[in-house]
């Protein structure tokens, strides 16, 4: 193992990467532009909820209910109905996701004392949607109920309910959605980037002259992997620098930890592109398989999209194998949390293996003989 030998390989590497504008825009623009995209695109906030209205009753407390709705900031009315039958025809449109109903007895039951129902219908086309809409507006009629009995609603019963909302206190979709998006995209990008190195050697027919050197394997793998290291770091710094000055994520970590977690990381993520370039030796067939092996497990099994408690048990014990399950912990910890080791370890660990994992594959699988 010679040091001076693992940073002329470097150097070389970062010369023929210097030469290759396509690798370059692949390394620093595409993580840039798939953040700042997906971190728009993808919301799990719902609001501004289309809704119709049946206002059988016309009477003051009818319209102060739907006036209830309409400030909540979660619902709009945009239209207002007749009949009942039209209810059925706006939700199978997709029109509107909800139908306020207020019955025609609705302002004499609130002033006699009984109970005064009214009927909610939901879209269920989009269950998520639906589910919260109606917690939606559960809760503004609740509040509805206690104004009109002065505020002493909670009186009638003998346990309350006072949610706090601890690290995510807006509960804004995009403070968790943008530490997973980094985890995610680098576990593609920087597979794909190595998934170049050994395979180009090959096409470009320079792997001749690497086999005459007296390079070890080890020297080869590390000294392609330095100058991919250095852009994946550059990449997460300014991925969080976006993250917080330009979408307002919070970060309420440890900027050293966080670097040292990314460079575990990125070491495993790096080290599997290389093992992906030496077995298939091509250029267009080490992205594709890079993409098919990074980028869906990435998205669909890491818990970014999707609770991994909620999957399969076969699929959860399956998650166990992917490694940005790991750093989406990791970010999403640090980001919102502030945690440090003594909560991440487990996270630390997985990730010491994965890139010692990653290490020896690419390593014994690079091979220097020319067949």
């Amino acid at each position: 193992m010679s040091l001076s030998r693992v940073w002329a390989m470097s150097r070389k590497e970062a010369v023929q990467l210097r030469r290759d504008p396509r690798s370059l825009a692949l390394g620093f623009l595409l993580p840039m532009a798939l953040l700042l995209f997906f971190g728009y695109a993808i919301s799990f906030d719902v609001d501004e909820i289309k809704m119709a209205v049946l206002d059988q009753s016309q009477t003051q407390h009818s319209r102060s209910l739907i006036e209830a709705f309409e400030r909540s900031g979660y619902f709009t009315a945009i239209r207002h109905i007749e009949r009942y039958d039209d209810s059925e025809r706006l939700l199978g449109h997709g029109e509107v996701r909800l139908v306020l109903v207020i019955p025609p007895r609705f302002s004499q039951d609130l002033l006699a004392g009984r109970p005064a129902p009214i009927q909610v219908l939901l879209d269920g086309g989009d269950a998520n949607t639906a589910t919260i809409a109606k917690n939606y507006a559960t809760a503004i009629v609740t509040r509805y109920s206690a104004s009109l009995l002065g505020g002493q609603a909670a009186l009638s019963v003998p346990v309350v309910t006072e949610a706090r909302v601890w690290y995510n206190e807006t509960l804004e979709s995009r403070n968790m959605v943008v530490p997973g998006l980094i985890a995610v995209i680098m576990a593609v990008i920087a597979a794909m980037l190595t998934a170049l190195t050994i395979a180009r050697e090959w096409e470009r027919g320079t792997m001749e002259q690497l086999a005459a050197t007296p390079v070890h394997r080890l020297e080869v793998v590390l000294g392609k992997l330095l100058p991919y290291v250095a852009i994946g770091l550059a990449d997460v710094t300014l991925a969080v620098l976006a993250g917080v000055l330009i979408m307002g994520v919070p970060f309420h970590g440890n900027v050293i930890l966080l670097s040292g977690m990314t460079l575990l990381f990125l070491i495993g993520a790096l080290s599997l592109g290389i093992f992906i370039s030496a077995a298939v030796k091509t250029q267009v067939l080490a992205t594709q398989v890079a993409m098919i092996s990074t980028f869906l497990p990435a998205l669909l099994l890491s818990g970014f999209m999707f609770s991994i408690a909620t999957m399969p048990i076969v699929l959860q014990a399956f998650t166990y194998a992917v490694p940005a399950r790991y750093f989406i912990t990791v970010t999403r910890g640090i980001f919102l949390k502030g945690v440090g080791l003594q909560t991440l370890w487990v996270e630390v660990l997985a990730m010491v293996v994965f890139a010692i994992v990653g290490l020896t594959l690419a390593t014994r699988v690079f091979k220097k003989e020319i067949a």
